[in-house]
């Protein structure tokens, strides 16, 4: 499959019937497992490839790593791959249309880029630049504009008006998708869903509606997050702890014998 077909793939799975359902890789290894588990498209956690390469989230991690990382993933997938590329790493124009053709290059067919403090207008330049940016690939890029007012603790009315203003504004610059991380309210993710025309995207998070509620309220994409990063590291953080504590390996090497063949996957 060409990367053009896997962009119409990738934007198909946004019109249904099914709510997209996306888990959040960080490396190679974690893409393939997430897609032989019968994942759809796979996505990257921003902060999961950050911490996987040793920086801190929030646009630390510098663009060639990134970009790196994004290209491994890709070359072991044969599903749409979706790339977090938190605020562009930058609000130079210029700069972001270089970042994003060289996400493109690596394999990616969509993106998230977040708005964070930014002033939306600022925000909806920079989604206009990285839907032209693509072309020159000839990628029909799925850009899926994120919304942060939740995340950074906005509620009421107010949040929410200024949520549907910046989801138009951003659908106007060109955005394929609409991503709202933060909320969990079924009546606040219903009101969302209804006044926002693009496939909406939320992030998943304990208490959270299950994905088959989260469509029958409107929503098209759930995502993982960094949920998958933090079970892995924990189960790893915990056993090694075991192992140190006591020398006997025997409970580490038992815990990790139900992981696929990686060297047959790959081979």
């Amino acid at each position: 499959m060409s990367q053009q077909d896997r962009a119409a793939t990738f934007a198909g799975l946004h019109a249904g019937p099914d709510i997209l359902v996306l888990p959040n890789c960080w490396d190679a290894a974690s893409a393939a497992l997430m897609q032989d588990a019968d994942a759809k498209a796979v996505a990257t956690s921003s902060a999961a490839v950050a911490w996987a390469h040793g920086y801190a989230d929030g646009d630390k991690l510098p663009t060639p790593i990134l970009i790196q990382a994004l290209g491994e993933i890709a070359r072991v997938l044969s599903v749409p791959l979706t790339a977090d590329i938190e605020g562009g790493y930058s609000d130079d124009l210029d700069e972001l249309a270089r970042t994003i053709r060289g996400v493109v290059d690596a394999g990616c067919v969509g993106i998230n880029l977040e708005d964070g403090g930014r002033d939306p207008d600022l925000h909806a330049r920079k989604v206009a630049a990285a839907v032209k940016a693509a072309q020159g690939p000839g990628v029909a890029l799925f850009v899926n504009a994120r919304i942060d007012l939740y995340l950074r603790g906005g509620e009421g009315e107010a949040t929410l008006a200024e949520a549907l203003r910046r989801a138009r504004l951003y659908a106007d610059a060109g955005a394929a998708g609409i991503f709202v991380p933060g909320p969990v309210d079924e009546t606040l993710i219903g009101a969302l869903a209804a006044g926002i025309d693009l496939p909406m995207n939320v992030m998943g998070r304990p208490g959270a509606p299950t994905a088959a509620r989260l469509q029958a309220l409107g929503v098209r994409r759930v995502s993982s997050a960094t949920a998958p990063f933090r079970a892995a590291y924990a189960a790893m953080d915990a056993g090694v702890k075991a192992y140190l504590a006591s020398g006997d390996s025997s409970t580490l090497a038992l815990a990790g014998a139900p992981l696929a063949n990686l060297n047959t996957r790959f081979a």
